[in-house]
């Protein structure tokens, strides 16, 4: 009988936040989900990991020493190789404008191999190849395609943090969104897996215009699951805000509301809360346009906008021959709940067709 595939799907690690208040997140969460976790949790197989971004904590751009960090922590990794990992970026882990495009991402994190000597990535080790860029690729497990999207710099937007590190809300470009346009109509007869920092426009928790932050009693924003700052597009700063530097364009909506069901599962991270969390009246899975499941699954951090941060990610298991997939959230610290599975927020989730390897 064929095995399940299995993915742990987890981002928001935060290291240089964590790292500052004791806590290795990366290299607790990795040694957690391999080998069980130090309150009890138990460990799990999975066969790859999908990471959503936001490697790094830094409020401004990020600096090497995170970076190698960041790699040190990836040495947790006992049952399977880092290239078992598969990375996109987070808004945290961009470069500055006045820099080259994502320098510290491709260099440390590097999803491509095209910095072994920085990121000790392989690419020839990949359990299933990659095909395409650091900012947009795709590989294919079965008949399930991943179409990895990173986060970049929006260029018009001449201000925000850092200048421009960590700067909410999520942007593709426009030849990212093509290919991605592309790419699905390519494989209409394959499960599609759509993988973002962010979700789109109004569809899991918190990722409505301004549901980012909170009001003051004078009317002001303030901060709340992300830090206010009035010109770094704050409106748009919990979803993909800009598509081909079009604020606000709703390109991939659209086009997943002209064609339901062409995507089965959108994956993303970048908000932080609580695995109850239903801001805006939104839950953590939710399903839109005809079909496509949208799943939060942030975040491995504790520390970074710890007030709305339980550390938690998720496992996908798809099993051949069903068109169900079981999507369980894994508590990694016992803050909110004992470490480990937390049943409550597991759910089943209906795919376009049944999974075949």
């Amino acid at each position: 009988m064929a095995k399940p595939f299995r993915v742990w799907a987890c981002g928001d690690a935060h290291v240089g936040t964590d790292k500052a208040n004791g806590r290795d997140s990366l290299a607790e969460s990795i040694r957690g989900v391999e080998q069980g976790g130090d309150q009890g949790g138990p460990g799990f197989e999975w066969d790859i990991a999908v990471n959503v971004g936001d490697y790094s904590g830094g409020q401004g751009v990020p600096e090497d020493e995170e970076g190698e960090e960041v790699v040190r922590q990836f040495g947790a990794l006992t049952k399977h190789p880092r290239e078992a990992m598969y990375d996109i970026c987070g808004n945290h882990d961009r470069s500055g404008l006045d820099e080259a495009q994502a320098w510290w991402f491709r260099k440390w994190i590097d999803p491509t191999g095209e910095h072994q000597e920085h990121s000790q990535v392989n690419s020839s080790r990949r359990p299933y190849p990659i095909e395409g860029t650091w900012e947009r690729y795709k590989f294919q497990v079965g008949n399930i395609v991943f179409l990895m999207m990173s986060d970049i710099n929006e260029p018009s937007q001449k201000l925000g943090r850092g200048p421009l590190g960590g700067n909410p809300g999520g942007v593709v470009s426009g030849e990212t969104f093509d290919w991605w346009r592309e790419q699905v109509a390519a494989h209409a007869d394959d499960i599609v897996i759509t993988a973002h920092h962010y979700v789109l426009k109004n569809t899991t928790v918190a990722s409505g215009d301004w549901e980012g932050f909170r009001k003051k009693e004078n009317g002001d924003w303030k901060s709340y699951y992300h830090g206010y700052k009035p010109q770094g597009a704050p409106r748009g700063a919990s979803y993909l805000h800009w598509v081909a530097s079009m604020e606000d364009s709703g390109k991939f909506e659209q086009h997943l509301e002209v064609n339901p069901g062409c995507v089965d599962l959108w994956m993303g991270g970048h908000t932080h809360t609580f695995p109850e969390d239903c801001h805006g009246g939104k839950s953590h899975l939710e399903k839109a346009w005809g079909g496509t499941t949208f799943l939060n699954v942030a975040a491995l951090t504790k520390h970074h906008v710890s007030n709305t941060t339980v550390p938690m990610s998720r496992l996908l298991t798809f099993t051949p021959g069903s068109d169900e997939l079981r999507v369980q959230c894994y508590l990694h610290t016992s803050d909110h709940a004992p470490q480990g599975w937390y049943e409550p927020a597991e759910r089943v989730v209906k795919l376009s067709r049944p999974f075949a390897l």
